[in-house]
């Protein structure tokens, strides 16, 4: 198949989607699959332009993918009108390379969301092209619902103008896929008929991220090069910090739990809200506040922790499924993570550890306390953690019944 995938984020962006459309697009070219991609230059989640990366059009190959990079407006704080400006410079800057494609012809053209900005041109493109080319929208996040309820976007006529646009752009796509069960439901509450949506989740590869058990776990080079000893627990926080994630009332937990002398938290990100975390705890001997670390040395990294911490705010629950869930499972430690009941995560994460409702901190650090004061939980906890993630998230598995799908599509237009 002629594969042409659009959308703002792509590799090397450590986190977040840009990961996992850098890893879909090599794994199809594996396969035989002829892939081209239409991007912008990596920016997230620091929110500017990667080093060695310029803000103009460029062609390069990554991993034996051709890559379009289109330029991009980059706020350094993205905030309502802000973040329409930042999608809008990609999906008009990206126009020109797009509809080059028509030569070209793809079977199917993939558009990942959060870019619906985008879809608009991937949908004249497929018109262009004629019946044989087919559509396909992936969302990873529902971000016009997102930016309205975290009050990034505000008014009731705006909101009824943006819903609208949102309901005719998914009728006009062949397929429509995401990443989680109630994602998938939100896609029928929007009217998108139910024969045409799939359910495709994120990935991760059982054998880059794997548990470090007994001697592994001792000798783990992060808690060696961090000076942390045997006997600390580490709980660890790492990924995108911005306003959906709810990170301030982490600070509110290590108050909490201050009375235990063996914690040591990680945060590790990057984002428009680290800084104000960095503030928040100034002066707190047992945190501290790295980068985001290499791919290469993940599986080290998701390691060094005892437990991972997945706090988010309770307006993003059905919006997103945090991609950095994968790697907490597949590391075999147990998760304590803020949603409402009912929600993909709160079922997912009360499995392996525990979920509390968002914003109450006194719950989170509660929660917490649990699994430090037992080890026998945290080890049955990270085990289940691990096989949840063996049986529903692997790769292979996962990837092949993309390809599947893709197949599918592509068979229906001839």
């Amino acid at each position: 198949m002629k594969i042409l995938i659009y959308g703002l984020n792509y590799s090397p962006e450590p986190v977040g989607i840009g990961k996992y459309t850098g890893e879909l697009a090599p794994w199809l070219t594996s396969r035989g699959h002829n892939v081209r991609v239409i991007t912008a230059p990596p920016y997230f989640p620091g929110w500017r332009i990667a080093t060695g990366y310029q803000n103009f059009f460029g062609l390069d190959y990554v991993n034996g993918v051709r890559v379009w990079r289109c330029p991009i407006w980059v706020p350094r704080r993205p905030r309502g009108l802000t973040r329409l400006f930042h999608l809008a410079s990609f999906a008009l800057s990206s126009i020109g390379p797009l509809l080059s494609q028509i030569s070209w012809r793809p079977d199917v053209v993939i558009t990942v969301a959060p870019a619906f900005f985008c879809a608009p041109g991937a949908l004249l493109l497929g018109r262009l092209c004629g019946r044989s080319t087919r559509s396909l929208l992936h969302i990873q996040d529902f971000e016009l619902d997102a930016a309205f309820e975290l009050g990034l976007l505000k008014g009731r006529i705006l909101r009824s103008m943006a819903e609208s646009w949102e309901r005719s752009t998914l009728r006009g796509f062949d397929r429509v896929s995401s990443i989680s069960a109630a994602m998938v439901q939100r896609l029928i509450d929007k009217g998108v008929d139910q024969s045409k949506i799939i359910h495709l989740p994120n990935w991760v590869d059982l054998d880059v991220i794997y548990p470090q058990f007994g001697v592994a776990r001792l000798e783990n080079p992060y808690r060696r090069e961090l000076g942390i000893d045997p006997d600390q627990l580490v709980l660890m926080y790492s990924g995108s910090m911005n306003q959906k994630q709810g990170l301030d009332q982490l600070v509110t937990v290590i108050h909490y739990l201050s009375d235990i002398p063996r914690l040591v938290w990680l945060l590790a990100g990057e984002g428009p809200t680290k800084e104000e975390i960095v503030t928040a705890t100034a002066g707190l001997n047992q945190v501290l506040h790295l980068p985001l670390q290499p791919l290469g040395r993940l599986n080290n990294w998701l390691n060094a922790a005892d437990i991972h911490l997945l706090p988010q705010k309770a307006e993003a629950a059905d919006l997103v499924l945090p991609s950095k869930l994968l790697g907490m499972l597949a590391s075999g430690r147990p998760v304590v993570a803020s949603s409402p009941e009912g929600s993909e995560l709160a079922t997912l994460a009360s499995q392996v550890g525990a979920c509390v409702p968002p914003g109450d901190p006194a719950s989170f650090a509660a929660a917490i306390r649990e699994l430090i004061c037992s080890p026998q939980r945290r080890e049955v906890a990270g085990r289940q953690a691990r096989s949840m993630v063996e049986q529903r998230f692997g790769s292979e598995a996962v990837l092949s019944r993309f390809e599947q799908e893709l197949e599918v599509l592509v068979a229906d237009a001839a």
